[in-house]
């Protein structure tokens, strides 16, 4: 038997399926995808398909690539002794297995009405709750929350955002670079340092003791990897399915990708799970090269460790972050009180490990071309936005 099995329907798991012909494959395809519609691409979910109905299914050609997608039909379980995929619909053998189940998001305690954004059902259900007049409460100003309320406010909604941490971002960023996006908050009715404590049948009760009426709640406090159907597979999980620099897991053909893979980065000495789209898109080319080109080669096996990359669009303005920072790096704010700013982090040698920017997408690439290049800029010329990496 010569079948690969994908078991997910997002970009990772369509850019699998082109890698694998591209690459030579020409035995089965088959994919797993749990929702009832072909892959799509999830960034606009929070952004322009709040606004208005958009289609944002990938240009993958099943068909042409030969490839069986079972819609509806969600992986259930791996046996831990056999090459079989379990599902609803029964066993499924495979010879190869690819892990491209992705990320839900975490919900807000609480039995009152509330909305997740991850699916494009999900994006629907939200969009027609955005009706004239709604009140509408955000968990988190996090990414998604940011997006969701550039979107509501657009459409003339009156947006409420319950954060705990001090500013924006500042889970993410930091707290000095979180405060320098509380002037985009303005027309938000922004509640820091406190949090949602449950759910209710007409709103959200705050850690306070508090309580806010809203028409539309919307829970934007992170994402958890799906790996629950792994359990007693043999399949490491920690945060995400574990997997080397090769995208192998811990199970013999098996492999993973996108937002479930907790991957082991070379450049930063440690697992990187990286729940953003270029992953996704650039890790499906590595896992298909090392599936087809096996261990027994002469050429080395293909390494995934790119510099990562996310952007996120929020009240008018684009914010691009490349890279990993971490606790212990300097961070250096560029350009501070200008519009187009942004921000450094610096590892303790000195090593640029991270870079945001603001409406700069010239300075993302030089940024993601420094980083890749182990630079060390001057610490003290970094404060001028303009100075070179």
């Amino acid at each position: 038997m010569n079948r690969i099995v994908v078991a997910g329907g997002g970009l990772a798991a369509a850019r699998v399926c082109e890698q694998l012909r591209a690459k030579g494959h020409d035995g089965e395809l088959l994919v797993l995808c749990a929702e009832p519609h072909p892959p799509y691409d999830r960034p606009p979910l929070t952004k322009a398909a709040l606004l208005e109905e958009r289609d944002t299914t990938l240009r993958t050609d099943f068909e042409l690539l030969e490839a069986d997608l079972r819609l509806g039909v969600a992986a259930t379980g791996l046996a831990p002794d056999r090459d079989v995929v379990q599902t609803a619909e029964g066993e499924i053998p495979f010879s190869t297995l690819v892990i491209a189940t992705g990320s839900a998001p975490v919900p807000l305690p609480g039995s009152g009405p509330q909305h997740v954004v991850r699916t494009a059902q999900d994006a629907a259900r939200l969009r027609a709750g955005l009706r004239p007049g709604a009140h509408v409460v955000l968990a988190g100003a996090s990414w998604i929350g940011g997006e969701v309320a550039t979107a509501a406010l657009r459409l003339g909604r009156r947006v409420t955002c319950v954060e705990p941490g001090p500013a924006p971002l500042s889970t993410a960023l930091g707290d000095e670079v979180g405060a320098l996006f509380l002037p985009w908050w303005s027309d938000v009715d922004l509640r820091l340092g406190v949090g949602v404590t449950e759910v209710t049948a007409t709103g959200v009760r705050l850690g306070d003791g508090s309580h806010l009426t809203a028409d539309v709640v919307v829970a934007g406090i992170g994402v958890r990897p799906q790996t629950d159907w792994l359990s007693g597979s043999g399949v490491e999980v920690d945060r995400g399915v574990v997997v080397d620099e090769h995208l192998r897991t811990t199970r013999p053909g098996v492999y993973a990708v996108g937002d479930v893979a907790a991957r082991w980065s070379v450049r930063w000495n440690r697992h990187l799970r990286v729940e953003h789209w270029d992953d996704a898109r650039t890790g499906p080319d590595v896992a298909a090269a090392v599936i087809l080109g096996g261990d027994g080669g002469p050429e080395p096996l293909p390494v995934h460790d790119p510099v990562p990359y996310f952007w996120s669009d929020q009240f008018g303005h684009k914010i691009q972050y490349v890279g990993q920072h971490g606790a212990e790096d300097a961070v250096v704010v560029r350009g501070r009180g200008s519009a187009k700013w942004g921000a450094a982090w610096l590892a303790p040698d000195g090593t640029l490990n991270a870079h945001l920017s603001i409406d700069q997408p010239k300075q993302m690439i030089h940024a993601r071309a420094a980083i890749d290049a182990g630079a060390k800029p001057d610490p003290e010329s970094l404060a001028d936005p303009d100075a070179l990496l």
